[in-house]
């Protein structure tokens, strides 16, 4: 789906990792003694993470890249510190921040105020932290609790609520030394802004910039809630997915606090929303014992202990070290799941208490007939959210059950949801939304609602199953039968005289049957014609094994191949458009080159946007994204949307040539074969091997014509044949540094 004039999602809030690069230029810009030390930061390199891209290229005499030595680095930023520097220190992996306690604890937070007065040491540690990467044991913890209690050493925490600049600008103006932690979950995720969530939440600020995010259900306001979740930065997303399921399962109202200062804790912000809440919940990534949590639950019990309702919920994860593997690694760390199932169960809302409306609106709705709510139900394993893409009845509309009412887009195809009910429709989102498994999509009333009414109080007791994964279905008092994740077995077909019933079948999982329909369509609607070329990648293939090592990234032939057709965009700006009609093309303003994944009998084609304007770093940085992605399963729709031509890679050993799928509205799909190896005769006559591919294109032969196929790929050989064209990609993306979203 391309986005147009007008479109509610042409406008998308800046990552976390690009909002915080934005912060460090800015600081840099004003700040001219302050100094940024740690491994691997200059460019094109820019820190394992690509925060720091760019800083080294501005200040190249106050960015340094160190030797990798966690206490010396720390150590050489105090001094620098001490001597009436800023410094800012970055640990690759917050896991050896260990390595550094030692500085920590027993020189830069002591240099303050050992000597008889108080000294400066304006320190800032930056630690990239958490799980949920697949990074194993040793580049995955959480360690903030080892620090809590220090003199003198403040704790922050990245969140996708506050500002960057304003945070790391608080910590260096105080000082004091201090640790900024960052979730690592949270770098491609988006910044919030403009006091909006999403279609269900809003949120506000409380205190100072190193203050909290109250995140609350948009209508409720200053309703009481059923139970507030604190949760630091990394823990936003899994607690904001456990305030939504509690809300559609139970008909509570759970709300969210997140902090940028964890420790000196100011709890006089939010005292008296918490004295005010059901239950108190502390989620943190850590495993337990000497925790935030600990800490916050100390804090409230001596200052408002007469008006808690229970004791403080501490949820963290399993004590154990963090597996590598995706799905052992889920069953250790702290998720949505686990911290739903644990307030119900600590707050007692196993059954249907008929608690449906927010609270504060109870009362006012006592009287009417409830609604039936129509939620999004779990489409498929690989997507957590879906995109709104069309109303199917007109608001008012009276639905029976089993009538299509709205269209979601998954990763895969578009499906059409049921009316779980009868009613008049009253919806609740709009078409270019995303929402996630669980939100309401809409109210089924036994009344058309008149206009500005509120909409009557939605009964958990409502709910059908399938607003619920079954992996995170509580106990009730009655029974609710599970949602099916799997599609039903197919019907008995009667045999064939002559042939032979099979043995067994199997079932078609959701994931299959989505490429299924995207591939029936394309080959229903696409006239295909197909083109091959040979290319010698052999020069190609050596310089990037070149700029690998002086890199440090590890480089392949898939970004070479991305960036050498994105290099064809303004000679064949047919290739990149789609059909608008029989009788027109739409041309594209940009290559966004999407690039097959498959893994665990799971595809998937993220897309890479504007490819011609991403290093090659940059290219092999988002490929290693969503390689992890697709082991978790865990893209989301925007990441799958919105490419204009496609690369389908096919490295396995002995794959010669393979003939690709055209991807519906697209207009062509380049094929990589497997890198295979010949003895040619040099000119002297002695043989030299020779490295090669095979180049396909697969193209709507309505469009592009045979001849020009051969053009485009014999302009991607030439680019690819070229020894020069990688190190020339390596840098080819200007930094942004405008200013704060």
């Amino acid at each position: 789906m391309n986005a147009v004039a007008g479109d509610p999602l042409a406008s998308i809030a800046p990552r976390v990792a690009e909002h915080l690069n934005r912060a460090l230029h800015r600081l840099f810009a004003r700040e001219e003694r302050l100094y940024l030390l740690g491994e691997d930061l200059v460019d094109p390199y820019g820190g394992a993470f690509k925060i720091t891209k760019g800083l080294s290229t501005g200040y190249p005499d106050r960015v340094l890249s160190t030797p990798l030595s966690e206490g010396g680095i720390v150590g050489a930023g105090g001094g620098l510190a001490l001597c009436g520097n800023k410094v800012i220190v970055e640990i690759m992996f917050g896991d050896f921040i260990a390595l550094a306690f030692d500085q920590l604890l027993n020189f830069a937070s002591k240099s303050v105020s050992m000597y008889g007065h108080e000294v400066p040491v304006p320190l800032v540690v930056r630690c990239p932290v958490g799980g949920s990467r697949g990074y194993g044991p040793t580049h995955s913890q959480s360690p903030q609790k080892h620090f809590i209690g220090i003199p003198n050493l403040v704790l922050y925490e990245l969140s996708p609520f506050h500002d960057a600049e304003a945070v790391l600008d608080t910590a260096l103006t105080r000082g004091v030394p201090g640790i900024f932690f960052e979730d690592k979950v949270l770098y491609t995720r988006r910044m919030y802004r403009d006091g909006r969530v999403d279609d269900q939440f809003r949120y506000e600020m409380l205190g100072s910039a190193t203050g909290w995010a109250h995140a609350f259900p948009e209508e409720e306001g200053g309703a009481v809630p059923d139970a507030v979740v604190l949760a630091p930065g990394g823990m936003t997303h899994r607690a904001l997915d456990a305030a939504r399921r509690l809300r559609a399962e139970h008909g509570r109202s759970v709300h969210l606090l997140t902090p940028a200062q964890l420790y000196p804790l100011d709890l006089a912000p939010v005292l008296p929303l918490l004295a005010s809440a059901g239950r108190i919940v502390v989620v943190e990534e850590s495993t337990a014992g000497g925790t935030w949590g600990a800490e916050v639950a100390r804090l409230l019990h001596e200052r408002i202990w007469s008006s808690l309702r229970g004791p403080v919920l501490l949820l963290n994860s399993a004590d154990s070290i963090i597996p590598t593997a995706a799905h052992l690694e889920s069953q250790v760390l702290l998720g949505a799941d686990r911290i739903t199932a644990a307030i119900a169960a600590a707050a007692g809302w196993g059954g249907a208490t008929g608690a449906g409306a927010p609270a504060g609106e109870a009362a006012g709705n006592a009287e009417r007939e409830p609604g039936v709510p129509l939620v999004v139900p779990k489409l498929n394993n690989n997507d957590t959210t879906y995109l709104v893409t069309d109303w199917l009845v007109d608001e008012g509309e009276w639905v029976e059950p089993g009538t299509d009412v709205v269209s979601l887009e998954t990763s895969k195809a578009v499906q059409d949801i049921e009316a779980t009910g009868a009613g008049h429709i009253h919806r609740v989102v709009t078409v270019g939304q995303e929402t996630e498994v669980g939100a309401v999509l809409a109210v089924l009333l036994p009344q058309p609602l008149p206009l500005g009414g509120q909409v009557p109080a939605v009964p958990a007791s409502a709910a059908p199953a399938s607003a619920a994964p079954a992996s995170t279905a509580s106990a009730s008092a009655a029974p609710v039968p599970e949602p099916r994740t799997e599609p039903p077995a197919p019907a008995p077909v009667p045999p064939v005289p002559g042939s032979r019933a099979p043995a067994r079948v199997q079932a078609l999982d959701r994931i299959q049957l989505g490429t299924a329909a995207v591939v029936t369509r394309s080959h229903r609607e696409i006239p295909t014609g197909f083109t091959v070329v040979r290319a010698d990648v052999g020069a190609t293939l050596d310089a990037l094994a070149e700029l690998g090592e002086e890199t440090g990234t590890t480089f392949g032939l898939a970004e070479a191949v991305i960036k050498a057709v994105a290099a064809q965009f303004e000679e064949f700006p047919l290739f990149f458009g789609s059909l608008s009609d029989d009788r027109t093309v739409g041309l594209a303003d940009a290559p966004h080159v999407g690039v097959t994944v498959d893994t665990d009998g799971s595809l998937y084609v993220p897309v890479i946007r504007h490819a011609h304007e991403q290093s090659l770093e940059d290219v092999a940085d988002t490929l290693m994204e969503f390689r992890m992605k697709a082991l978790t399963k865990d893209f989301l729709a925007q990441e799958l949307d919105g490419g204009n031509i496609a690369v389908s890679l096919n490295p396995d050993p002995g794959v010669v040539l393979v003939h690709p799928i055209v991807l519906w509205p697209q207009l062509c799909m380049v094929s990589v074969g497997a890198v295979d190896e010949e003895y040619r005769p040099g000119a002297d006559g002695t043989p030299r091997t020779v490295r090669y591919v095979h180049l396909g294109l697969a193209y709507d032969h309505r469009v592009v014509n045979g001849r020009d196929a051969v053009r485009f790929l014999s302009g991607i050989r030439a680019v690819l044949e070229r020894r020069g064209e990688a190190r020339r990609w390596l840098g080819d993306a200007a930094l942004t540094t405008e200013g704060p979203a």
